[in-house]
């Protein structure tokens, strides 16, 4: 990938004007998509794509829009998840605030192919200059025919609403964003009925994350076969890297998909600080099971990361250098999970209660023998027992840094203090 796609817009003085969108080709993928596609051919170009969600589950976003049922006498609602709670990421924010445009035509090709005349964007309260940007740049495409009524002479009907949330990071989950859209308390579904059947106001609905969104105009105007290009064939594209924690050049990286998590740190984000060296990474947002420098050399992508326990997640790279405390660590990530739980299913609400009083006991030499085997019990109580991910990621996080750091855990236990203080 020689040049970016997806970030090309961001560092373009007023790239989150109109016109400078415009200029740069902006809305030729609406116009193209409405002259010369189908709902069921745009469907099915970006399944041909094999374009995955880019929210943390991966899952196929044509397959997904094919699940919609067809003439059930009910609206379609698309629904954008731009919550973004994830601690490490802030790529959907910098497409919002800097590139505003992409994300509406992405929506607005979507929309067409899935047959919804509205759109909800569901953004995190805090994000106070994207939502701003957002409403200027829904203005904007209203006053210039790429929303509203006949929309560029055609028969579609669109338009797009922003949903401000109040900083749960439960309405990361797709469910519970619905609930909270209708305005109800935020927490999941069961599943079956899935959104794509029974979603917003028991409507057909499709959730997408922004950047998956932001991909879909460039699908449509360079082909599904530049986009499978790029990348590995079973996770294709351009792919946003948020890198931050104990590195040299922490930002927002466009790189192709299935990049090296080692190329990606220590060439592109300058590896570790001066006089240090790296201890671990924490590949996808604090959800995803932290790797150990001996296994950097996996590749950034949802099968390759799987395979080695641990997952793309929202690709919020987190790294960790040799000054600091595994334990410490753990203990925040599952102090976090702990917090943001929505207290719905038992597991997660007493299980992180209980797992967050014992690593506190641990980080502060109170850990007494038996401890961390306690930690394991309770991970395995909570792992695929609960409504949602949340407590999966909780537990998948604890027990991979259990599993590969062991030693500082047991040192706590017994030297009964942090050997890093």
């Amino acid at each position: 990938m020689s040049e970016p796609v997806l970030l090309k817009n961001v560092d373009v003085a007023d790239g989150h004007l109109v016109s400078t969108y415009e200029a740069g080709g902006g809305y030729q993928a609406l116009a193209k998509a409405l002259r010369e596609y189908t709902p069921d051919e745009v469907i099915d170009l970006v399944k041909r794509s094999n374009l995955r969600g880019r929210g943390g589950a991966g899952f196929p976003t044509g397959m997904k829009w094919g699940f919609v049922p067809k003439r059930m006498g009910k609206p379609t609602y698309l629904c954008c998840n731009a919550d973004e709670g994830e601690p490490g990421t802030f790529k959907d924010r910098i497409i919002m605030e800097r590139d505003p445009h992409q994300l509406i035509e992405g929506l607005a090709v979507s929309a067409y192919a899935i047959g919804a005349e509205t759109a909800y964007v569901y953004i995190r309260g805090e994000y106070v200059k994207a939502i701003r940007r957002l409403e200027q740049a829904i203005a904007e495409a209203h006053a210039n025919g790429y929303l509203g009524k006949r929309i560029l002479g055609s028969d579609f009907n669109f338009a797009v609403h922003i949903h401000c949330g109040a900083g749960a990071y439960i309405c990361g989950e797709e469910t519970a964003m619905l609930e909270s859209l209708e305005g109800k308390r935020a927490q999941p579904r069961l599943k079956p009925p899935f959104p794509a059947v029974a979603g917003l106001y028991a409507s057909p609905t499709v959730i997408n994350n922004v950047e998956t969104l932001a991909c879909v105009p460039h699908i449509v105007m360079r082909g599904s076969d530049w986009f499978r290009g790029i990348g590995p064939d079973k996770s294709p594209g351009p792919k946003l890297y948020c890198l931050s924690g104990l590195v040299r050049k922490p930002g927002l990286y466009e790189l192709p998909m299935g990049i090296p998590l080692r190329e990606l740190v220590e060439e592109h984000a300058g590896g570790a600080l001066p006089g240090r060296k790296i201890k671990a990474v924490i590949p996808g947002g604090v959800s995803a099971p932290v790797i150990p420098e001996p296994g950097l050399d996996v590749r950034m992508d949802f099968d390759s990361l799987a395979a080695a326990g641990s997952m793309l997640g929202s690709a919020g790279v987190i790294v960790i250098d040799d000054s600091t405390c595994m334990v410490k660590v753990a203990t925040r990530i599952v102090e976090f999970f702990h917090h943001e739980s929505c207290g719905k299913c038992t597991p997660c609400r007493e299980g992180l209660n209980w797992v967050v009083k014992v690593l506190r006991r641990v980080e502060g030499g109170d850990g007494a023998p038996g401890d961390l085997e306690q930690l394991e019990m309770l991970c395995k109580g909570i792992f695929g027992n609960t409504f949602c991910a949340l407590g999966d990621g909780a537990a998948m996080g604890l027990r991979a840094a259990l599993a590969h750091f062991r030693d500082e855990f047991v040192a706590h236990v017994e030297e009964r203090r942090c050997p890093f203080h």
